[in-house]
């Protein structure tokens, strides 16, 4: 794999990453790259099915924002018609979504990465791979870089 696309795939910052199971990061990333081989010589339209399942791909945020609220109902119902401690349950959640928005981390993130989860960006770099691969950019000045002085940014 090229280097520039590899760079893609391992990004230098990302909070879930930092924070998160290093097992589990690494079969993501394991995933990622190999997956990435196995794309280089398939056919075009394997790679635009690829980049359409990945489309509807479920990031970690979506899916701990849809748990949380899931939970936070059900802690509500159940309070609301068994028994008031229920209530505990959304406040819980509440805290996990704070602790998760400050940090990057909270318990459920790592079991959503150990159930290969993967962040907005880690999906995004695999559909910017598969774009190069299927020539979206081809044509382009290699040697531009935008900037804040280029056309249209100001």
């Amino acid at each position: 794999m090229d280097a520039r696309l590899e760079q893609l795939l391992e990004p230098r910052y990302d909070r879930v990453r930092r924070h998160g199971p290093e097992r589990a990061n690494e079969e993501i990333l394991r995933e990622a790259r190999e997956r990435m081989a196995r794309y280089a010589s398939r056919p075009l339209d394997e790679v635009e099915e690829r980049l359409e399942e990945l489309d509807r791909e479920w990031d970690l945020e979506r899916s701990l924002q849809v748990n949380a609220a899931a939970w936070s109902l059900v802690g509500l119902v159940l309070g609301a018609t068994r028994d008031r401690k229920w209530l505990v349950l959304p406040g819980v959640v509440a805290g996990l979504l704070l602790q998760y928005g400050l940090t990057g981390w909270c318990p459920p993130v790592s079991l959503l990465r150990l159930l290969r989860c993967r962040t907005r960006g880690e999906i995004e770099a695999e559909k910017l791979a598969l774009r190069v691969r299927r020539g979206d950019f081809k044509g382009l000045d290699e040697g531009h870089s935008a900037s804040s002085e280029g056309p249209g940014w100001g």
